[in-house]
């Protein structure tokens, strides 16, 4: 998979949000880039000055991969709940990463501790499920919370559930990405 024409398609559907006198050429992209076609779930990440300032992504490959990188950089550009909409001012200095997901798989666990054993750290990306709440981290995010504890705790602040969901049946998935980031 070439992952820089990710990057490219992730950097246009954002600039031709500014100049809306462009449009990125659908056909071209699929025509010549086979895997843009498959249904394929993403996410993007945008990092201004080294610090995040957007991220949004899918959990479900719902749609072909093009569409779902176009619309996943233009949300984390402008609909991040946590950000004000990127502006023109910003957008050279804006770096992209760009994940896709392989497909999730349920993992099946008596307790937090036979959880941790089934989850690889830097490697597994985690899903979790609890009653309506759903939450993801990436498997880049162990970078940034080393152990397995940090990573479930924070994982369930992000959901807006308490940890001793685990002990009623939360439902956790596990994936991998294969990612490709501007430097």
């Amino acid at each position: 998979m070439d992952l820089k024409i990710l990057l490219d398609v992730a950097r246009k559907s954002i600039f031709t949000y500014f100049d809306k006198s462009l449009v990125l050429n659908k056909d071209y992209y699929l025509s010549n880039y086979d895997e843009l076609s498959e249904n394929r779930a993403s996410f993007v990440a945008l990092k201004l000055n080294g610090r995040l300032r957007g991220s949004f992504g899918s959990f479900n490959a719902s749609k072909q991969l093009f569409e779902d990188v176009f619309d996943n950089a233009r949300k984390a550009a402008f609909n991040d709940p946590s950000f004000e909409p990127i502006e023109i001012k910003d957008f050279t200095n804006i770096k992209i990463e760009v994940s896709v997901l392989t497909p999730s798989k349920k993992i099946d666990y008596i307790d937090k501790y036979d959880l941790k054993e089934k989850i690889i750290p830097k490697k597994h990306g985690v899903i979790l499920e609890y009653q309506d709440k759903k939450a993801t981290f990436l498997p880049q995010v162990w970078d940034e919370l080393q152990t397995f504890e940090q990573f479930i705790t924070s994982l369930c602040l992000k959901a807006g559930v308490s940890s001793s969901c685990f002990e009623n049946n939360a439902k956790v998935f596990i994936y991998e990405v294969i990612k490709e980031k501007e430097e």
